[in-house]
């Protein structure tokens, strides 16, 4: 079983819910606390055992490179300036020389076709899909330790209710093994009171390389895009794919009260943040 080195982190998306912000500022930009999106979910990542990043992007985003990179006036500054521990932090959640990888997506084709995008980067490996709109920590280390026990291909799931399964992609269960499960199906957005199940599909992915020559036929499906879950749906017929049950909470940083709540949990766990705020908010809703 080859283990799983690469991430592919579609970035892309022109972040139209959150206008007039992302006009100027790519959506994966927009900090949670004191960092951008993109760092959590590439912290994330680093702390499962990634090693190489993938980013598949599009047009004006060029400042999530740069975040990624040295930057050398603002190092020299806070040298100049004693701000050790500053500068200090920045090195820490630089990766290293080699370690990312930027490849264009020149229309907004869906899902699938960013993956694609990834394919000779990639190579011939298993690798990790990692949704940047979707803040779930841990939730990587939580499959690679699943894949470790099962290999395949593997999809993280969570629980909604009954009533919103037509929102999302929905899998069916099969045999159980713990948090994990056997799937037996997968269907996106079912009409309501169809879903196989309650548990969607929530934005990190491990899958064999074989997934590439499925999306090069360019297939459209839903929205009239190439879409991630047809093609592991063609997968599924010759592989096994496992769901695992994520052990955490998800935040959607891409719809405004995701990424709200996202801000309130994150700084509520930091220690110099959590008594402050935590007053700040009660007096707020007091008022």
């Amino acid at each position: 079983m080859k283990r799983i080195r690469k991430a592919v982190l579609p970035v892309a998306g022109l972040g139209t819910r959150f206008l007039p912000a992302t006009k100027s500022i790519p959506k994966e930009m927009l900090t949670v606390v004191d960092r951008p999106v993109i760092q959590h979910v590439v912290d994330e990542a680093k702390e499962a055992g990634i090693e190489h990043f993938v980013f598949v992007t599009g047009r004006n985003k060029g400042v999530i490179e740069d975040h990624f990179d040295i930057a050398y006036e603002l190092d020299r500054t806070l040298q100049e300036r004693g701000k050790t521990k500053e500068f200090e932090a920045l090195a820490r959640d630089l990766p290293q020389a080699g370690q990312t990888s930027f490849t264009r997506q020149q229309s907004p084709l869906g899902l699938g076709h960013a993956v694609w995008c990834a394919r000779e980067i990639v190579g011939d490996e298993p690798f990790a899909v990692i949704l940047p709109d979707m803040l779930s920590r841990g939730c990587m280390k939580q499959m690679m330790e699943a894949y470790g026990r099962h290999g395949g291909n593997l999809i993280a799931v969570e629980e909604v209710a009954e009533d919103q399964t037509h929102q999302y992609g929905i899998v069916a269960v099969g045999q159980e093994f713990g948090q994990a499960f056997e799937i037996t199906g997968m269907v996106e957005k079912p009409p309501k009171g169809t879903a196989p199940s309650n548990l969607i599909i929530s934005g990190r992915y491990i899958l064999q390389p074989e997934i590439f020559g499925i999306l090069s036929a360019h297939e459209t499906g839903a929205g009239g895009e190439i879409q991630l879950t047809d093609a592991m749906k063609r997968l599924a017929k010759t592989q096994d794919f496992f769901g695992l049950r994520y052990e955490g909470r998800t935040y959607d940083t891409g719809n405004k009260l995701g990424f709200l709540m996202a801000n309130v949990a994150y700084a509520l766990e930091r220690e110099e943040l959590a008594g402050p705020f935590r007053a700040e908010l009660r007096a707020l809703l007091a008022d």
